[in-house]
C-alpha cells in the first residue's frame, strides 16, 4: 500500500522514496523483485508518470533498483544492505545532532517531546493499495 499526502510539503516523488525504502526494510519488496511500472503505479495513485519517473530514477541512483528493457525495474539483491547501512548512517549524524542540542541546554525531556510528536503525527493521507 502506498498512501500520498498531496497537501504535504514534502514533493510526492520524496514520500514515493520514502515508502519504497520502507517496504524494502519491511521485506514487502523482496531482493530481485519486480517493482510496479510507473504506467500502473501513476494510474492507481493518480499523479503524474514523470513524478513516479523521478522516484525511480533516485531509486536506482541510489542502487536500489535496476532496470531490464522490456521487462520493468526490479529491486537489487543488496537493496536491504544498503538501506540498512544508510540507517547507521543516519543514526550517527542523529546522535551529533543531540549532542549539539544537549550542549546548548535542551533538556531531554524537550527533546522527547519532539520525538513524540513526530512519531504521533497523524497526518491525513490517501491510502491506495497496489
Amino acid at each position: 500500500m502506498f498512501t500520498i499526502d498531496k497537501m504535504s510539503r514534502t514533493p510526492i516523488y520524496e514520500q514515493l522514496i520514502a515508502q519504497f525504502e520502507s517496504r524494502i526494510l519491511s521485506g514487502d519488496i523482496k531482493p530481485n523483485g519486480l517493482l510496479p511500472s510507473v504506467r500502473y503505479l501513476s494510474q492507481t495513485l493518480n499523479i503524474n508518470p514523470n513524478t513516479l519517473q523521478r522516484a525511480y530514477t533516485e531509486i536506482e541512483r541510489r542502487g536500489l533498483c535496476y532496470s531490464v528493457p522490456g521487462s520493468g525495474r526490479y529491486l537489487t539483491g543488496d537493496a536491504l544492505e544498503r538501506l540498512r547501512q544508510d540507517s547507521l548512517i543516519q543514526t550517527g549524524e542523529l546522535r551529533e545532532v543531540l549532542q549539539s542540542l544537549k550542549q546548548k541546554g535542551f533538556g531531554r525531556d524537550m527533546i522527547l517531546g519532539v520525538v513524540d510528536e513526530i512519531y504521533t503525527n497523524k497526518d491525513e493521507r490517501t491510502d491506495i493499495s497496489e
